[in-house]
């Protein structure tokens, strides 16, 4: 089960990839300064609605804000959008050129 503290960690994580500070985001999104500095120091989480609008802004769907494996979601989301008018030979020849690359990991937050 995931607990609110990922959804923090997770938000710092995906801000941090952005390059954005906690002030600029909370402006961005509409709130005071202090927003995402109370949600990352847990004193609040955002709402369902702020939650999509934060997955927005950070460049990511849902389920990729929920998918840690993802090492850069947004990159994995524009890849797959140039994917989408292949047709099957050349998406052959891309997966076999991505099989063949190594694949990186990268530390993960805590989930405690």
């Amino acid at each position: 089960m995931i607990d609110s503290n990922y959804i923090r960690d997770r938000i710092t994580q995906l801000r941090l990839r952005l390059g954005v500070s906690e002030y600029k985001m909370s402006y961005d999104l509409g709130h005071s300064r202090s927003y995402v500095h109370n949600i990352t120091s847990k004193k609040c989480l955002p709402t369902m609605s702020e939650f999509l609008a934060i997955c927005e802004y950070l460049g990511v769907t849902p389920s990729q804000f929920f998918d840690d494996g993802t090492i850069e979601p947004t990159l994995v989301t524009e890849a797959a959008e140039a994917l989408r008018g292949l047709g099957e030979e050349d998406l052959r020849h891309i997966i076999a050129i991505a099989s063949r690359l190594p694949h990186k990991t990268f530390p993960h937050y805590s989930h405690d």
